[in-house]
């Protein structure tokens, strides 16, 4: 898994006008393939009467979901570059449609590449983007006499707090980046005088 992946920073559209037709650059963040395919049927709900509703989607922090669909237009000439947009720009879990409304004028090939590739860059523009780091999930369990304090100290040094539970000892739940591990375990032993205990968790992704 890569440590870290760009993302769109919210849903939102985008309207360019090319030769009098109307391009309409819907984006989405998806974590899944199906949220994907539902954001895609939802533009095409959306706008029943235009002329093509193209659309790309890229999932997996490892870009291992693309697809893209030219929804009438001539072949190559629209989902293509709009995934290929996204991949050029970095772009994983995130989808894509373009809602074109035909004003009479005829792009040809290259106009069409142009026109669907450049409207998803000024929308990834428009809408602008994210960082997810790579992290580790982390508990660490101490006794309450150390807890609030060692809670602080973990906000204030930076520290990804997700959680605190309270029982028998107190577990705070926290996010660690992967390469800060072993430093945070000296970190920790010294905060604690070796009292606490730190449990490595399952990986995932959080805001940069």
């Amino acid at each position: 898994m890569p440590e870290q992946y760009l993302t769109v920073a919210r849903a939102g559209v985008h309207e360019s006008e090319i030769n009098r037709s109307r391009f309409l650059c819907a984006l989405a963040p998806c974590a899944t393939e199906e949220e994907a395919q539902e954001f895609v049927a939802r533009v095409r709900a959306e706008h029943p009467a235009a002329s093509h509703n193209c659309f790309a989607y890229v999932i997996g922090a490892d870009a291992s979901v693309q697809r893209a669909s030219d929804d009438g237009e001539p072949g190559g000439t629209a989902g293509t570059p709009m995934l290929q947009m996204l991949l050029r720009r970095e772009m994983r879990y995130v989808a894509a449609v373009v809602t074109r409304y035909y004003g009479g004028v005829k792009l040809g090939a290259g106009g069409l590449i142009r026109a669907y590739g450049g409207v998803v860059g000024e929308a990834l523009d428009a809408v602008g983007t994210r960082t997810r780091t790579k992290y580790r999930l982390a508990t660490v369990t101490v006794d309450h006499q150390r807890a609030g304090k060692l809670e602080n100290d973990l906000r204030a040094t930076g520290r990804a707090v997700r959680g605190v539970r309270y029982a028998e000892r107190v577990q705070i739940d926290i996010a660690l980046p992967d390469a800060d591990v072993g430093a945070f375990r000296d970190w920790l032993a010294d905060a604690t005088s070796g009292s606490a205990i730190l449990e490595l968790g399952d990986e995932a992704y959080g805001d940069a």
